[in-house]
This record gives structure tokens, sequence and C-alpha cells, in this order.
């Protein structure tokens, strides 16, 4: 944020939170059900990826700590939604739940282009014997307008573009791939090439594999293009170069398996703020050049 805080989800307390920088947390909104990502839009809101929640099971971890660890959906799962939260009022309105009849699942993580539209990753929801497959949307923050980008995917989670807009990144949870489609429009994936299918019956191109039989969460991009991905279960952070070589593997002090999000701040966004969820902890880390700055801020 502009004043030095951070916003950031808390899952399992279902609320948008901000956290100053002397580590005070304070409730921004109440959204319920299990607010997953969130950015800035256009006129300055927040605009929250809801995944619907989740059944929550606490362990213990190899060290002692009690781990926090999310399940399936819960008993009065209805779905998702994507939600805009006023940051002056706290107000929380509902936008989408829906796309051409298909409903949204369990939205995860949330991009703007530079025209003030979004993309966001619909990881799907997943149950002890049944998954429901997963997509990515571009909507407008109006809530005029949604489309499928891509669908069916296998648990699209992090989403990101490239500094020029041209490539849309996005990683898979359970193959730990991080794979993108060239951009021919907003919210339209170019026909040529070699490019899973998207809407116009385009193929993703495979960018890298997270490294340890990692699993891949959200991502941020940084000023070098290089594409930077919370590692589940290694707890770490990858990045991967435009051309799909490793660029950095980055383990996160405090050994907590679930990283899951990464974006950048700070004088002259030279700070990465990683969230540590199974322990609920953020971490803030120096990175070797800039992050590719936002195209929205409040």
């Amino acid at each position: 944020m502009d004043d030095g805080s951070i916003a950031l989800v808390e899952i399992e307390r279902g609320t948008l939170s901000r956290v100053q920088p002397d580590g005070s947390v304070e409730v921004i909104a109440e959204c319920g059900g299990g607010p997953n990502g969130a950015a800035i839009g256009p006129d300055g809101a927040v605009y929250v990826c809801n995944n619907g929640g989740f059944e929550w099971r606490y362990v213990t971890g190899p060290d002692g700590r009690e781990m926090v660890l999310p399940g399936g959906p819960p008993a009065d799962y209805t779905g998702g939604s994507v939600q805009r939260v006023d940051l002056a009022t706290g107000e929380v309105t509902t936008l989408y739940r829906e796309c051409d009849g298909w409903q949204l699942k369990g939205p995860n993580d949330i991009v703007f282009d530079r025209t003030g539209g979004f993309y966001f990753t619909d990881l799907g929801k997943s149950r002890s014997e049944t998954s429901d497959r997963g997509a990515i949307y571009y909507a407008q923050p109006d809530g005029s307008s949604i489309q499928v980008v891509g669908r069916p995917l296998t648990t699209p989670n992090g989403v990101g573009l490239s500094p020029d807009e041209a490539r849309l990144y996005y990683a898979e949870t359970l193959t730990g791939r991080v794979r993108y489609w060239d951009l021919a429009a907003p919210g339209v994936t170019a026909t040529a090439g070699d490019q899973i299918a998207s809407s116009s019956g385009v193929q993703s191109k495979l960018l890298g594999r997270v490294p340890h039989d990692g699993r891949c969460d959200s991502l941020a991009i940084d000023s070098e293009g290089n594409v930077c991905v919370a590692t589940l279960g290694v707890g770490a952070i990858t990045a991967f170069d435009p051309d799909g070589g490793l660029r950095a593997f980055l383990p996160i002090p405090g050994g907590d398996p679930a990283i899951t999000n990464i974006c950048f701040g700070g004088p002259e966004l030279r700070a990465a703020y990683i969230t540590a969820s199974a322990f609920g902890t953020l971490v803030e880390h120096e990175w070797h050049c800039p992050g590719q700055p936002l195209n929205f801020t409040a």
C-alpha cells in the first residue's frame, strides 16, 4: 500500500487485513467464506478472490509447532465469488459468482492489466474422492463482463502478466508447473504457435517446473520479467526467467512448508513480502532487483 502497510487476506479468519510496519494487524473488511487473493483496482478498491472457504486441519509440525492447513469445502460451502472491498468503509460487494452459467468453485489469485480489466484463477474445489476442474477468467471491475480465458484446467493458482503484458503466466498447484499463453488482446489468447487449451482452442506453453517435487501457489513478476512462484511443500520461492531458466530457488527462513504468496514493495520495490501460511507469518526479504510495478495502487 502507498502508506507502507501491507494488505493481505486471512483465509481462515475470513478477512481482508492490514499489517502495519510495526507488525500490528487490523481488519479492513469481513469477507466471509475464504478470501484467497487480492489486488487493487483502478478505482482504488481491493478486489478479492473468495474460494468459498475450507475445513481446517490443525496438525503438529516436525518442530512441535501447530500448523494450520486447508482441507475440503466446509459444510456451509455454496461456491466461490469475486468481491469488491471499499477501503474507506470496509463495505464488501459481490461482483461475480458464475460465468456463462458455470459456477465459480474456488477463485484464487488475481492480477489487473493496464486497461483496468483483471484476470483471475479458479482453482476448483477438492473433496476426499472428487475434484472440480479449474479455470482462468477475465472480467471487468464494474461487474459488467466476465469471460473464459481457459477451461478446464488443472488447479490453476498463481496468475501474473509479463512486464509488456504480452504473456499471461499461471501456476498449476498439483503439477508444480508454471505455464503461459501469449495474448492477442486483453482476455484473448493468441491463436498462433505451439501453445492447456484456452477459449480459442490455443494450448498454453510450459515455462518450467519447480524443483524438489514442490507444488505451486501464487506468483508475482519482478522488473527483469522473472516469474517468482511461492513453492509449497519445500518452503521456498522459485523464480524462472522468461525463457524458462531457473533464476533462483530461495528457501524461506522459519521452516514453514506452506509458502503461499509473494508481492513487492518498500523503497524502489526491492522488498519481497512473502506469506508463510501454516504458521501464519509475513516475511520480508530483500530481492535482487525491483519488483514489477503494479498497474494500480492505493
